[in-house]
């Protein structure tokens, strides 16, 4: 264990414990005990079997301390949850506030907060988006969005992507691949999956029952795959020409992940609807959004309380979003992304060059990034490495030789070459794994 990994937290179990904090009143063996006994066996046999039985204990900024006081930097971010890093000061200052005279809020009335929030993001959005329709998770937001689609349009067809994620509710699953909705079958009917990047593929589904197009600007879960120059715009003028709406997925490449507040102005294309979700406010209230272009609203102008949500657009949950929305639009702070972005590329060369047998390269954007290892073995021994030096990482669902490497936007140079350091060692140690015949258990 490196010294990054060893760092101990200095208030954390007995002294916690004294101190009457919420965290650390039992050690990590109980915790995990009590996981393993009251929520899910099936998970912590998983986690045993990457070497990596952590439980978070304190979190701040970019690391997180386990409940033994080990600290690790945090590339998985929840996929982009904690975007502005763990407890963002000034969103959870703005919450803090807020309850001194607010609650969630009646989801059938109406809202200031919800109105603020709403008018701020028809500011930031791209092209004529103007509505905006909040709900606590981005798979409830993508059934959302299908939804209006479907509910607009008059149509059944939906096509997605193979290898695409937009989460595990209704509608979503079913846009989804089949290692997550298999055991669920048969899904909604109407769903249809080419591949991702293909225009020609996509033309060739879309037609006059097609309601909706729904697609990550950027494949996450895939292995963070970009799409071609010319893809998305060729995606615009299918779905225009077929009257069909485009929705673009943007919860885990959005607000400010790419280097660009929405990844979809790298190539000039504004969908009809835009989902946002994860980090829309930074990590501390579940929030997400379906925004959308002023011609869909007629749908929810004869149908206005079509979809119900009890804790949708929580007024706590707004002030949340407001303060992630503050942060994330001040001057420099998309800059630091890219810079951040290209320092990790920068590593990701000297990395390959030092370990060619394991390595095969890097893509991504800003800090949205995958770095790819040479099989895909190499993937789930690669998480277990970077754990023991004092980092969490994950390899990708459908691609386990990319290793995500997406850290809060926040992070600066010294701890982006922390996580850097941390790699190489952690390549070494997958070597030396690899040359004793090491094979990692298979991960469900």
């Amino acid at each position: 264990m490196t010294r990054a990994a060893q760092e101990r937290d200095p208030g954390n179990t007995a002294d916690r414990r004294s101190k009457g904090a919420v965290l650390g009143r039992v050690s990590q063996r109980e915790a995990v005990e009590d996981f393993a006994s009251f929520v899910s066996p099936g998970k912590v046999a998983v986690y045993r079997s990457l070497g990596f039985e952590a439980v978070p204990g304190r979190r701040e900024g970019v690391y997180v301390w386990d409940l033994e006081g080990r600290r690790y930097v945090n590339c998985r971010s929840s996929g982009g949850v904690f975007n502005l890093g763990h407890r963002p000061p000034r969103v959870t200052a703005a919450l803090k506030e807020a309850l001194e005279e607010l609650d969630v809020g009646d989801h059938m009335l109406m809202s200031e907060l919800r109105g603020r929030l709403a008018r701020r993001l028809a500011e930031l959005t791209p092209g004529d988006i103007r509505y905006s329709f909040f709900v606590p998770s981005g798979g409830e937001a993508i059934d959302l969005a299908i939804k209006l689609a479907r509910g607009y349009t008059g149509r059944p067809g939906v096509v997605s992507a193979e290898k695409g994620y937009h989460g595990h509710t209704g509608f979503a699953l079913s846009a989804g691949e089949q290692r997550f909705s298999r055991h669920f079958e048969p899904l909604m009917p109407g769903f249809s999956k080419v591949p991702f990047g293909d225009a020609d593929a996509l033309e060739r589904v879309v037609g006059p029952q097609t309601a909706a197009v729904v697609l990550e600007t950027i494949q996450a879960t895939a292995g963070v795959i970009v799409p071609p120059p010319d893809y998305l715009p060729r995606v615009r003028e299918i779905c225009d020409r077929a009257g069909a709406v485009l929705i673009l997925d943007e919860i885990q490449a959005g607000l400010g992940r790419t280097g660009r507040l929405w990844a979809c102005e790298e190539w000039n294309v504004v969908p009809d609807i835009l989902v946002l979700g994860k980090g829309m406010s930074g990590g501390v209230y579940p929030m997400s959004a379906v925004c959308f272009r002023p011609h869909l609203d007629r749908f929810f102008r004869e149908h206005p309380f079509v979809h119900l949500s009890s804790f949708a657009g929580s007024d706590l949950g707004c002030v949340c979003s407001l303060a992630m929305l503050e942060q994330t639009t001040e001057p420099g702070f998309l800059e630091h992304v890219r810079e951040m972005g290209a320092r990790f590329e920068q590593g990701f060369a000297d990395l390959c060059r030092r370990h060619p047998d394991l390595t095969a390269g890097w893509r991504g954007r800003g800090l949205m990034l995958a770095f790819e290892m040479a099989r895909d073995d190499f993937g789930p021994m690669m998480t277990y490495a970077l754990a023991q030096f004092g980092v969490i990482a994950v390899f990708s669902d459908f691609r386990p030789r990319a290793m995500q490497i997406m850290p809060p936007l926040i992070i600066r140079d010294h701890e982006v070459e922390e996580v850097l350091e941390a790699m190489d060692k952690a390549l070494t140690l997958v070597g030396r794994l690899v040359e004793a015949g090491f094979t990692p258990p298979p991960v469900p």
